[in-house]
């Protein structure tokens, strides 16, 4: 878990540290946490969404006004543009708390409304966190190796994690499982991070270069190959890392089982296919980083599109979609969370 609040104060794990270094940074205001979200220090799609509602809390019972709010609202909803995560909790925040009536109402009623609906956001994501790895574990088998591209464990999610969390479970369950961990370029969140996890729970796992996932699918060393998302159009098109789309044609060509595994605060109504995702840029220096010519161009997008046709499931907390419905439009049928409103000043 990478957000604790202890003694009224807000902690996030630097994400950006890890695997050498475990510091824990105070997030005392919504610009604060909107910083370190950018910054990926705190990440992943479930956990900025509840960190960005943990933030609105803080800054309810710090005693700002309903208009504040509003304005750390938008600042925290801005902060990363793809995980539709972050804006569906920022809205649900407003939602919650927006005074009756159209009057503005005490501060006290604020804080209190803001740190309930905070709470409920965390513990949510922690009972879809189980929900999901416990629908997922059945598709691993005792003695079978798996890989996972970028990190969806308990550092991306307020419980155990999604894709992670499937593996977790299994491995928990008894089953003897191994690991092929994507290094994940060009920030190596899965051989820092995916790795640290698994290490601390003490499951066997292989770093691989991005680039030899499919020279172990041939060999018939990956057996399934399971992934977060960070938001899932209503065609069940979805945006994760950048590299899995690769991913997932490899997968198909060397009939790999493919899984994503997500909650359902993932999923976007509003959007009908994964062509309409906006994808985040990020800055050239994450690639060129001590290597590269500092004049080199860099196109630096942090997530791809995967099409759902090449999935074989997804598994919500809600329940298993198999390819078929996906294909027949039948994930928003699964879904009963309303799609996040536009943002709005």
């Amino acid at each position: 878990m990478g957000l604790v609040c202890e003694k009224g104060r807000l902690w996030v794990l630097d994400q950006t540290l890890l695997p050498n270094k475990e510091e824990w940074l105070r997030a005392d205001s919504p610009p604060q946490m909107a910083s370190f979200i950018l910054d990926l220090k705190v990440r992943g799609a479930p956990l900025i969404g509840v960190a960005a509602a943990a933030a609105l809390a803080r800054c309810a019972e710090e005693g700002a006004s309903w208009e504040e709010f509003k304005g750390a609202a938008m600042l925290l909803r801005r902060a990363r543009p793809t995980a539709v995560n972050l804006m569906a909790a920022v809205d649900r925040m407003l939602a919650a708390c927006r005074p009756a009536g159209g009057k503005a109402g005490g501060k006290t009623a604020l804080a209190e409304r803001a740190c309930a609906e905070a709470e409920r956001v965390f513990d949510e994501d922690v009972a879809l966190c189980r929900r999901i790895a416990e629908r997922g574990a059945r598709f691993i088998q005792d003695g079978e190796s798996v890989l996972t591209h970028c990190n969806a464990g308990g550092l991306a999610t307020a419980g155990i994690g999604t894709a992670v969390g499937v593996i977790r479970a299994a491995h928990e369950s008894g089953k003897r499982v191994h690991v092929f961990v994507d290094e994940t370029r060009p920030l190596l969140q899965g051989a820092r991070l995916t790795a640290w996890e698994l290490e601390s729970l003490k499951i066997p796992y292989t770093i691989v270069c991005d680039n030899m996932a499919g020279s172990l699918m041939r060999r018939g060393k990956i057996r399934g190959i399971f992934v977060g998302a960070d938001r899932i159009a209503r065609n069940g098109d979805f945006a994760n890392k950048i590299g899995t789309y690769p991913l997932a044609v490899l997968a198909r060509h060397h009939g790999v089982p493919f899984y994503c595994a997500a909650p359902v605060t993932t999923v976007d109504l509003a959007i009908e296919t994964g062509e309409r995702i906006p994808i985040e840029e990020r800055s050239p220096e994450e690639v060129r980083r001590d290597w590269g010519p500092r004049r080199a161009r860099v196109y630096n997008p942090a997530f791809d599109v995967t099409p759902a046709e090449l999935l074989e499931a997804m598994i919500l907390d809600v329940g298993v979609v198999r390819r078929a419905d996906l294909l027949k439009g039948r994930l928003s049928s699964r879904v009963t969370l309303k799609p996040p409103a536009r943002a709005r000043r």
